[in-house]
């Protein structure tokens, strides 16, 4: 009797069009980790959350997120909602007893509070079993052995970058880029799968590159989108590691040896860079 073979799987396809692309990064952080975020880049006091401050930057967040066209999920939108909501009821005045007192209501903020404190303490749990899991296993090294060795103990080594950090850096390079002089350039789009291509002959030429330094050749806000895009693609394609020295230091990115569990779209980058840029022979590396 013959067996039917089940049908193959389509392969995942490269949208290279901004219009086309959503990115979904399987380290995309939620709402909460957002939260959290915000509240350690300003130093603010977990139980006295400065509600309109916070608000005011995870909107503009929420709009940045829109802008890049990133796979934003609906508790995303319900956690806004939840801030205005919290935001509107802290300017109201608080309901008088009959005596002309100020009743004793239990503070809008504090079920948020305790929302954060409870996802932190599983984050740090869950982040304590991933170090011994990885520590165990003993794949994974540094990719700045090399320069800790030479800078010794005074060296600060670097941590593994997250969605969040890598948003405030991208901020910080719009930021920049309109106190520059206005530039008059044809309306012509670069594509996410050439960028990626770009990126990777910049990152072959040198053991590491900082963020702000893959921006240096554009000049428009829609190319600097794209070359936003094309590193978080070039995240989940597994073609690099993104790390930051300490928790505020320099965002810096390394290429890597792509792992076999990497995903393979039908219009590979990494194919497309490798048939364009063939290795040197021996008689060229000399």
């Amino acid at each position: 009797m013959n067996s039917e073979e089940p049908p193959a799987q389509p392969e995942e396809a490269f949208e290279s069009q901004l219009e086309s692309i959503k990115i979904k990064l399987q380290s995309f952080e939620g709402p909460l980790d957002l939260l959290v975020h915000l509240i350690k880049k300003h130093q603010i006091n977990v139980y006295d959350i400065p509600i309109s401050l916070v608000t005011k930057q995870y909107l503009e967040y929420l709009d940045l997120l829109q802008e890049l066209n990133l796979d934003v999920a609906s508790e995303f939108l319900v956690m806004a909602a939840t801030l205005i909501h919290i935001k509107s009821k802290m300017l109201l005045p608080r309901p008088e007893t009959a005596a002309g007192d100020p009743t004793e209501e239990e503070d809008p903020r504090d079920a948020l509070v305790r929302r954060l404190l409870e996802h932190q303490q599983f984050k740090a749990a869950a982040e304590m079993l991933h170090e011994k899991e990885t520590l165990r296993s003993a794949q994974w090294a540094r990719p700045d052995a090399r320069i800790e060795e030479l800078a010794g103990d005074d060296y600060e080594p670097e941590i593994e970058v997250d969605l969040f950090s890598l948003l405030s850096a991208f901020r910080q390079v719009l930021e920049r880029a309109r106190e520059r002089p206005p530039i008059a350039l044809p309306a012509e789009q670069i594509s996410i799968e050439l960028r990626i291509e770009q990126l990777l002959g910049r990152l072959s030429e040198t053991d590491a590159c900082g963020f702000e330094d893959l921006f240096e050749d554009i000049a428009t806000r829609t190319d600097m989108i794209v070359t936003f895009l094309a590193i978080l693609e070039m995240i989940r394609l597994k073609l690099v590691r993104v790390f930051q020295t300490g928790g505020r230091g320099a965002i810096r990115i390394y290429k890597r040896a792509r792992p076999s569990d990497a995903p393979h779209p039908i219009h590979d980058p990494e194919d497309s860079y490798k048939a364009h840029h063939p290795p040197k022979t021996e008689t060229e590396k000399e």
